[in-house]
């Protein structure tokens, strides 16, 4: 049996060491599995590439692939599933916040029949008040808004068996969060609880802008939950301006008082205005993401892969075979 840990990687070249020796010891204690390490780098401008050509060097089992450019977090974890080669496959973060003795937990179950094992955290060290606050809100949304149920807690790591991960590699969505289509393929999964660790060094990339984006992603790929508002919206208004028309109607029948509508015509129109303003920009989120997906382009660009290499070597060392023969 192969394990792939799969480890995105940007700007972690004080981060690396450490959790390459810790991956060792967990890969020397799983004596009856084989192992491959596979590192994706989003086009780190740190020494984090020519770490791991180093790596590559003093372990074969170490495989890696460079983008060409910074394509975000969620590409690089779908390059790693569809890139490796185990009968399994692990993620991990690269900042040690995912310990690597988790491993030996999530095989456990994933012997036991589950097809994907979800690491939850049970806590977080260090974890601020307002980004716990914003943590929760997310996956309660998600999972009030959404058909994928996912822990209150949040999750990280995941196991997956190669039974999905040949499911994924026929995915072709372009702006989606991977978790959340692993969790919507269903098949039989479960969870383990872990402590979430303090970042071991440097800073955390996942920026406010990142994080609105996956909101965003996470919604619009797995809900129609905003168009649903859009049309109630726009029934609750229409109800409200033939009321407010049959009251007009009726203080011009029965009295002889002007009607006076200056303010409350102000009022309504930006009241439409901003409903209306707010639903365009919401259809435009789904009408963008239909036309990147329509327009054909890769959802990253791999610029070197120790794996394409590999497998060319393996190709050209059996040619020669069966010309010796």
């Amino acid at each position: 049996m192969v394990v792939s840990v799969i480890v995105p990687t940007y700007n972690e070249q004080d981060n690396i060491p450490v959790l390459f020796n810790r991956l060792k010891d967990i890969a020397a204690q799983l004596t009856h599995y084989k192992f491959e390490f596979i590192f994706i780098d989003d086009c780190s401008n740190d020494n984090t590439p020519s770490m791991l050509e180093h790596l590559k060097q003093e372990d074969k089992r170490v495989e890696f692939i460079r983008f060409s450019r910074n394509f975000g977090s969620n590409a690089a974890v779908e390059a790693g599933l569809k890139s490796c080669r185990g009968d399994v496959a692990i993620m991990l973060a690269a900042d040690l916040q995912d310990p690597p003795e988790i491993i030996p937990k999530l095989i456990e179950q994933w012997k036991k029949g589950f097809k994907v094992v979800w690491g939850e955290r049970e806590h977080r060290v260090h974890e601020g008040f307002t980004e716990r606050i914003f943590s929760r809100a997310y996956y309660f949304l998600m999972n009030r808004l959404t058909d994928v149920s996912q822990a209150l807690t949040g999750v990280d790591v995941f196991l997956v068996d190669r039974q999905l991960i040949e499911i994924l590699k026929k995915s072709s969505e372009k702006n989606t969060e991977i978790y959340m289509l692993i969790a919507w393929l269903g098949f039989s999964q479960t969870h383990i609880k872990f402590a979430k660790e303090a970042r071991h060094a440097g800073s955390s990339k996942w920026t406010f802008s990142k994080r609105v984006k996956m909101f965003l992603d996470s919604l619009i790929s797995f809900s129609y939950a905003p168009l649903r508002l859009m049309s109630l919206i726009g029934i609750i208004l229409a109800l409200l301006g033939l009321f407010y028309g049959l009251v007009v109607i009726i203080i011009a029948f029965h009295t002889d008082a002007p009607i006076e509508g200056w303010s409350s015509l102000m009022v309504i129109i930006l009241l439409l205005g901003g409903f209306q303003m707010s639903m365009m920009g919401m259809l435009g989120e789904y009408l963008w993401r239909t036309y990147g997906e329509t327009r054909g382009r890769p959802r990253y660009v791999i610029e070197k892969s120790t794996l394409l290499e590999d497998t060319q070597e393996g190709f050209d060392k059996m040619q020669d075979e069966r010309e010796h023969l």
